[in-house]
């Protein structure tokens, strides 16, 4: 019996999970967000956490790494207009973005899918995403900040960006503000912060408001902070006071558009046509009577030539290695110098020996004659002569001065 009721659960077992991850997959979510104001949706963990069966093992299922992937349904990425963020496995996902006009009463629907990375089991939600129209769009005076001490998924927070928003509507009081887009400074090619002392990667805030800019968004354009901000100074805002204690605002960097101003450009483009190719009357083929064309002689030019260069170079490196060889001249002195070396070497090796005839004098240091050769082994005749001719050179010498000193003598007298 306790077979047959195995094999009668395992089936049911089977199609109870088969059903569950159908219902997992087919699970809609509807939003409609306004074209022209920021639009953010949070993936939240805890949600997609249900999701996924228990783990069998023992664990704390909390801390699971999720991470999650999302698409637009039938595409691998997403909308242009629409990106997404995540930091770490263990923090929440934000889709965020800034619908067009365009958009408008398109329903994109975005698959998310959610990884478990510790089991390896997925779920997937369908997003589907449907823009409305604003009445006033776009807000005609837009202002755009950088927030040096925040980064994206910090700033997309409600409670941050409403903390945002409620300074700047207290320093420009209109009647309706709304945030139009967020930015990384990554995507405005700013570097990566070192990770020290808390630094964050700064992002762009772009709000929008009905009524034209307050004095103290104009201090920007004052020629005193425009030459501050050349110098890389930190130029002086009234309206700092309402910021610092939250937010790091690089006034330098804040753009103020009017967009009643703007001068729209609009680019002209050719007319598509019908896509029909104009006729050019009826076709006719080449005959097939035509004569080949002959190859041989391209190919033989192609040869000839760089095999003759290549010849014409062998013949010079041969001539100029074989023929120009050294002179006989300069054979006999490199030989006389090998031998001298020799020499040299074998007298250091014994001190005993006669010396050689090239440390010989040749010249007698006194007449100027020519000493007559010396036999190489007669050592003794050869010190004797030297020693006399020093001696007599010396003798000669002291004459010489004594003579000079009676010259000197007479004069005098």
């Amino acid at each position: 019996r306790p077979t047959y009721l195995i094999l009668f659960f395992f089936p049911l077992t089977i199609c109870v999970s088969v059903v569950t991850i159908l219902s997992r997959a087919h699970a809609d979510r509807n939003v409609y967000p306004s074209a022209g104001v920021l639009f953010v949706h949070v993936l939240e963990r805890e949600h997609f956490k249900g999701e996924f069966p228990p783990y069998p093992k023992s664990g704390d299922a909390s801390s699971d790494p999720i991470t999650f992937n999302t698409n637009l349904m039938g595409y691998p990425d997403r909308p242009g207009w629409l990106r997404y963020i995540q930091r770490t496995q263990h923090s929440d996902g934000v889709l965020y973005g800034s619908p067009t006009a365009m958009h408008v009463g398109k329903a994109s629907v975005i698959e998310i899918t959610a990884y478990n990375r510790r089991t390896f089991e997925t779920a997937r939600h369908n997003l589907v995403i449907n823009i409305m129209a604003t009445e006033e769009f776009p807000l005609p005076y837009q202002a755009e900040f950088y927030i040096r001490n925040m980064n994206v998924e910090e700033m997309l927070a409600s409670e941050v960006l409403g903390d945002f928003l409620g300074a700047v509507k207290n320093i420009w009081q209109p009647e309706r503000l709304n945030a139009i887009n967020i930015t990384s400074a990554l995507d405005r090619g700013g570097r990566v912060p070192l990770p020290i002392n808390n630094l964050k990667e700064g992002v762009y805030v772009m709000v929008g408001a009905d009524v034209p800019f307050s004095s103290c968004l104009r201090e920007v354009e004052s020629p005193h902070n425009q030459l501050r901000c050349s110098q890389e100074m930190e130029p002086a805002i009234s309206c700092d006071k309402k910021f610092r204690a939250q937010f790091h605002i690089d006034w330098c960097k804040i753009s103020l558009v009017d967009i009643k101003k703007v001068v729209p450009v609009y680019i002209t483009r050719p007319d598509p046509g019908t896509g029909i190719l104009p006729e050019f009357g009826e076709y006719n083929p080449p005959s097939e009577t035509l004569m080949g064309r002959n190859y041989f002689s391209d190919f033989l030019i192609t040869l000839a030539v760089p095999s003759a260069v290549a010849l014409v170079l062998f013949f010079i490196l041969g001539y100029t290695m074989c023929c120009r060889r050294e002179g006989v001249i300069q054979l006999v002195h490199h030989g006389s110098i090998q031998k001298s070396s020799k020499e040299l070497r074998s007298m250091s090796k014994n001190r005993e020996i006669s010396w050689p005839l090239s440390t010989l004098p040749v010249f007698n240091p006194v007449s100027g004659e020519v000493v007559p050769p010396l036999h190489p082994d007669n050592y003794e005749t050869t010190i004797q002569i030297v020693s006399f001719g020093r001696r007599e050179m010396r003798d000669n010498y002291v004459m010489s001065t004594f003579r000079r000193l009676e010259v000197g003598a007479a004069v005098c007298f």
